[in-house]
């Protein structure tokens, strides 16, 4: 998909070289193969036995609620027992971000609040999406894969500018 760190869902019935602009897929269609694509952004994959979903999760899908949403549309779709896969991203102790930014999300998402190794203020995206999938029954996964840390693992931060690594989910 053509990700754009918004809230939009679209649902998947056919094989398509197209890319859709959205930042979540989901299919109720065996054999779609559905992708990802980050560089410190979280690669999130939801399964349950009726649909599957790929979500690109960031600072503003965090804010703008895109895995709550796509939650949502799963189990408008039939899903009743999900399971969450948070693919390796960016660690709080690596997203440094301006104090006011932190207070903005924070005031959104408390559990994102974090500093980094310094002090300096920080953002723990994987802990915030934790308490959204939690509170909605989502068991789940979670890398401890830091982007930024680990050199296997493509970082825009780091300098990555145009590379991406991919979660791929299919039903």
């Amino acid at each position: 998909m053509n990700q754009v760190h918004g809230d939009e869902v679209l649902l998947i019935s056919k094989i398509s070289e197209e890319r859709p602009t959205c930042d979540a897929l989901l299919t109720i269609v065996s054999g779609i193969a559905l992708a990802v694509r980050v560089a410190d952004c979280i690669p999130l994959l939801l399964s349950s036995k009726q649909v599957v979903a790929a979500v690109h999760v960031g600072r503003a899908g965090l804010v703008n609620n895109i895995a709550l949403i796509t939650l949502g549309r799963m189990r408008q779709l039939g899903a009743t027992s999900i399971h969450a896969i948070l693919g390796p991203s960016i660690c709080g102790k690596c997203y440094e971000v301006p104090q006011d930014l932190a207070d903005e999300i924070v005031a959104l998402k408390p559990a994102s609040r974090c500093s980094t190794r310094s002090g300096t203020p920080s953002l723990d995206l994987p802990a915030g999406l934790i308490v959204d999938l939690k509170s909605q029954g989502v068991t789940y996964e979670a890398s401890t894969i830091c982007t930024f840390e680990d050199e296997k693992y493509f970082s825009y931060r780091r300098g990555d500018k145009s590379e991406r690594f991919a979660g791929m989910i299919t039903l």
